[in-house]
């Protein structure tokens, strides 16, 4: 359970939060979070009943009382909470959950797909990208976005490569983009070919 990626997210919790673990999948996060006694309260979601029962049993195993709720998203929620991570999904499955009533003032984002596309949708439905992390873990970089309910309008390149301002992480960028030039068709590779001169200046502000 020693993750960097884990700890980067509990990192992002307030010792004031009540906190509700979205798609809680072995409920390591909320072991975490209740032992180290990192927040308020903390509730562990998921939609999957049996991914549910196994947090369960990891719960009974760590001796942490955790309520826990069988949920899509927010829809079968009963307690109240004011801050929510949702990590370990794609972005497609992170807008629908926030597409609900009940969602908070404060998130922890970490999805595995499509930044580009959760940036801009965050800004659109009135969410504010307060802190972005590149975490490397088991040679992948997950991204962590901490926000909170306020305006917020990231421009072009903040929207494609992120404010983390991790130097690694946009080496990373390059050298994914350099793989494919060769691979794409003539309009695409003037695209890419942009994208490569802004990294290398976001490189070069280092």
């Amino acid at each position: 359970m020693n993750s960097e990626r884990l700890n980067k997210i509990a990192s992002k919790i307030g010792l004031n939060d009540i906190v509700l673990d979205v798609g809680c999948d072995h409920g390591y996060l909320s072991i975490l979070l209740k032992k180290n006694k990192l927040c308020k309260e903390v509730y562990a979601s998921e939609i999957s009943s049996k991914a549910l029962e196994i947090a369960q049993n990891n719960f009974k195993k760590n001796h942490v009382k955790i309520k826990t709720f069988l949920s899509d998203g927010f829809k079968n929620i009963p307690v109240k909470f004011n801050t929510a991570i949702i990590a370990g999904m794609g972005t497609h499955t992170i807008l629908n959950i926030l597409n609900h009533p009940l969602a908070p003032e404060k998130l922890i984002i970490a999805s595995n797909n499509n930044y580009y596309l959760l940036r801009k949708k965050l800004n659109e439905i009135g969410y504010k990208i307060v802190s972005e992390d590149a975490v490397l873990e088991n040679n992948h970089f997950y991204i962590i976005l901490l926000c909170i309910k306020s305006f917020q309008k990231l421009n072009r390149q903040e929207l494609l490569y992120g404010i983390s301002n991790n130097e690694e992480y946009y080496r990373y960028l390059l050298n994914e983009r350099k793989k494919i030039l060769k691979k794409v068709p003539w309009l695409k590779k003037i695209v890419l070919i942009k994208e490569c001169w802004e990294l290398k200046g976001l490189i070069e502000k280092k």
